[in-house]
């Protein structure tokens, strides 16, 4: 019996301390602090918010392993250039074509961009992310080793609800805190996202111009370039290729310099346009590919070079006829 009883109150102790909020966390007071200070955000509303905020294990065994680290090109590619996900991206781009051509004359920035951006991060629109949003940035503030960047989306997440008067534990996204059809995390909905419609709300979840104007707007305002190309396949000679191959994601060479290490360019580019070179591990072997200024841009979304490339190749099968 008392065995029995131990076990109990043990079974009891540790589900208390497992279900303690981030309120209880050691940085707590330093959080609340910064939060107070630079958004002028009580500690008494930090509180009630972060006591709500649980740990999420799933979250941190997800953070640690990207695919964009663990897979090579040729396997990344096959998850988003599918029938189905094509498919699918040539409906939406019918369905809501009205939107798109009000979009593309107001920012400049290609359609077939981006639905291929919102097609790549939530099958455009259809999976958005379980995780509530207040439970992931929490953990990964105060609980991720490399948790700089989290810290601060939390603090953009309490101030992004407040402005927008959202419930910071209704809000649901990614493992990593990302959000709506096209993933913002809080600080480029704070800084990018755009109220397309004019109702006084953004709403990146439910409202499509919402969504696909402020994915356009991420673009202009990280210098999206109309009308200009994204990336060309070249082919390469000797090995000298390799001291320019991966090396930047902005363009960084002219094509002056990467002809002299070997890279073989056929489009009419002037000797000093500045681009990258791109080596990815196709079906067959090395792949490469100069990236132009727009390739870039896209890379601002996401850094992996793998990512800006699936983004490219759908978008040209969504622009297929």
């Amino acid at each position: 019996m008392n065995m029995m009883v131990g076990l109990v109150m043990a079974f009891t102790a540790s589900t208390a301390v497992a279900e303690k909020g981030y309120d209880q966390h050691p940085k707590f007071e330093q959080f609340a602090n910064e939060l107070r200070l630079e958004h002028g955000i009580s500690k008494a509303q930090a509180r009630e918010w972060l006591k709500d905020a649980k740990k999420q294990e799933s979250v941190l065994k997800a953070i640690s392993r990207p695919a964009e680290k663990v897979k090579p090109w040729h396997d990344y590619r096959k998850i988003f250039l599918t029938n189905k996900r094509i498919k699918w991206g040539r409906a939406f781009l019918k369905k809501n074509k009205d939107i798109f051509d009000e979009v593309e004359k107001k920012y400049g920035v290609s359609r077939y961009i981006i639905a291929s951006i919102i097609g790549v991060e939530t099958f455009y629109g259809s999976r958005q992310g379980t995780y509530r949003v207040l439970d992931s940035l929490s953990t990964l503030a105060f609980d991720y080793p490399k948790r700089p960047l989290f810290w601060r989306e939390l603090k953009h997440f309490f101030v992004m609800a407040q402005e927008q008067n959202f419930a910071p534990g209704d809000i649901k996204g990614s493992y990593a805190g990302a959000m709506g059809y096209g993933q913002f995390i809080p600080s480029s909905y704070r800084n990018y996202a755009v109220d397309g419609d004019g109702d006084g709300v953004v709403d990146l979840w439910k409202n499509k111009r919402d969504a696909i104007a402020s994915v356009a707007n991420y673009f202009k305002r990280h210098g999206w370039k109309t009308g200009e190309d994204v990336t060309y396949r070249v082919s390469v000679t000797g090995d000298k290729f390799s001291e320019v191959a991966n090396k930047s994601r902005k363009p960084k060479h002219t094509v002056k310099q990467l002809k002299q290490h070997g890279v073989k360019i056929s489009q009419d580019l002037a000797d000093d346009y500045k681009a990258t070179l791109n080596e990815l591990d196709g079906d067959e072997g090395k792949e490469y590919w100069l990236g132009l200024h727009n390739f870039y841009v896209i890379t601002r979304y996401n850094h992996s070079r793998m990512y800006a490339m699936a983004v490219y190749q759908l978008s040209q099968e969504l622009a297929a006829k």
